[in-house]
């Protein structure tokens, strides 16, 4: 049983471990979780139950993309299975919702490949905790002309685009990147379209 009655006095233990919880959610501190949960404490029973039946419909059903590591309820996934996508092309992300981000704006028709994460010794996060071998791999067994790297902007970030850049160095393989617009820093998730559409019109050669 996980002791958090003594983290928020005069609340029952079921309802503070809820708290304790929802607090570990991205973006949630310890307030916004005591929100969330008195919330769903006063919710009906009818919508906390179709909460509880989202969450684990999801955790079941929702997997990642054996080609592209994308999320996905079917393997491969609908982008993967795409015939009017471009297999020449593959753009590199971070995380899924980059392809989710970039796919909102519609601008590009390639295939994706998503790391999930970017390489951050401090933190013990090396190669072989990304999916770099498994992009590796597609790059030897496909017909693989461009690699787009559309990993944000930050240190880390950069340090990963570096990195592959010198595993594709073996490979007749053009590498490109994101280019005007987008700022030093950036996420993508939180870039507007329009930038985002001539970040993709204007790559530039890596």
């Amino acid at each position: 049983m996980i002791s958090t009655v003594n983290t928020f006095s005069g609340i029952p233990e079921p309802l503070a471990r809820l708290i304790h919880e929802l607090s570990k959610l991205p973006g949630v501190g310890p307030k916004s979780a005591q929100r969330l949960a008195f919330h769903l404490l006063r919710a009906s029973e009818e919508s906390t139950k179709l909460l509880v039946l989202a969450i684990n419909d999801m955790k079941l059903q929702v997997g990642l993309c054996s080609l592209c590591f994308h999320i996905t309820e079917i393997d491969p996934c609908r982008l993967c299975q795409d015939g009017e996508r471009d297999k020449s092309i593959l753009c590199v992300v971070e995380q899924p919702l980059d392809v989710i981000v970039l796919e909102r704006v519609g601008q590009y028709k390639g295939t994706y490949h998503v790391l999930h994460g970017v390489l951050n010794p401090i933190e013990g996060i090396g190669p072989e905790d990304l999916r770099v071998k498994e992009f590796l791999k597609r790059v030897q067994d496909g017909n693989v002309d461009e690699v787009i790297m559309a990993i944000n902007p930050s240190l880390e970030g950069e340090a990963t685009a570096m990195y592959i850049q010198r595993l594709l160095a073996p490979y007749d393989i053009r590498t490109t990147r994101l280019a005007r617009g987008l700022p030093s820093g950036a996420d993508l998730e939180y870039t507007d379209a329009i930038t985002l559409a001539h970040a993709f019109e204007g790559r530039k050669t890596f």
